[in-house]
């Protein structure tokens, strides 16, 4: 079974969203989805300042198997990429909850309406696949 954090929200695509202390909302991708995908090579980052779409492509993450696309769960600006994944993508193989972060974002709308699932409604998800 995936490490499912009590802390934060996710998405169906295997995404994971909490809101920091400063209002900003951090996201990465799952445990289940880093162990889907294996050791990872090579991530690429948004640009601070870009708008990026609920549901829409905003980052990549490309492993040993294959290349995925990361999508945004929430509306927002990026204000922050975590640069240390450019050296380091493993980071995300090792840590997907902590340094293994993606990007932060400003959100254009509250976490309450954006659709996102419980800690146990996302693992009642991986429970079923």
């Amino acid at each position: 079974m995936s490490n499912v954090p009590q802390d934060r929200l996710y998405a169906r695509s295997h995404e994971w969203v909490r809101e920091l202390a400063d209002g900003t909302i951090e996201l990465g991708i799952t445990d289940h989805a880093q162990h889907a995908l294996g050791d990872l090579v090579f991530v690429e980052v948004p640009e601070v300042g870009r708008e990026v779409a609920a549901g829409g492509a905003c980052a990549v993450v490309e492993s040993v198997k294959a290349a995925s696309d990361v999508y945004s769960p929430i509306a927002g600006t990026v204000v922050a990429v975590n640069e240390q994944l450019a050296a380091a993508p493993e980071q995300i193989n090792q840590d997907p909850y902590g340094a293994g972060w993606i990007m932060r974002l400003k959100a254009t709308a509250p976490l309450a309406g954006a659709g996102l699932l419980s800690p146990a409604e996302y693992a009642s998800v991986l429970a079923s696949n």
